[in-house]
């Protein structure tokens, strides 16, 4: 169910999804799922590792290409709704498993980061 929280700074409607209304909607690969039911309203992309420990916030998703255990560690750390690893990037069986055991929602998608982004942004997923 979508709530709509208010307008963000371009006059846009934010909106509060969970996390499995995302996954439906972008059509993700479902790698670990613990809290679907998590809501989300707002996301973060990048790589870079120290970026994105200072600018991921909690309850948001993660936009990544990268698939290594850190992946599962700074999700974890920060609190993340859940990391969704884009353009079907290889995501390592430790990581999947750090997931599993640490309760975290892991995802892939063939799409590109940018169009994960974009169409984030476009459901209305985007920030207050």
């Amino acid at each position: 169910m979508e709530y709509i929280l208010g307008m963000n700074w371009t006059k846009q409607r934010v909106i509060i999804m969970k996390v499995k209304e995302i996954v439906s909607k972008l059509d993700l690969e479902v790698l670990e799922a613990e809290n679907l039911e998590q809501e989300v309203k707002n996301g973060y992309t990048g790589d870079m590792l120290s970026n994105v420990m200072a600018k991921l916030k909690e309850g948001e998703l993660w936009i990544t290409v990268q698939g290594h255990q850190n992946v599962a560690a700074v999700a974890l750390l920060t609190g993340a709704a859940g990391v969704i690893v884009a353009e079907n990037f290889d995501v390592d069986q430790k990581t999947r498993e750090h997931a599993r055991k640490e309760g975290l929602n892991l995802f892939s998608s063939s799409l590109s980061a940018f169009e994960l982004s974009g169409l984030l942004y476009k459901l209305g997923v985007n920030g207050e």
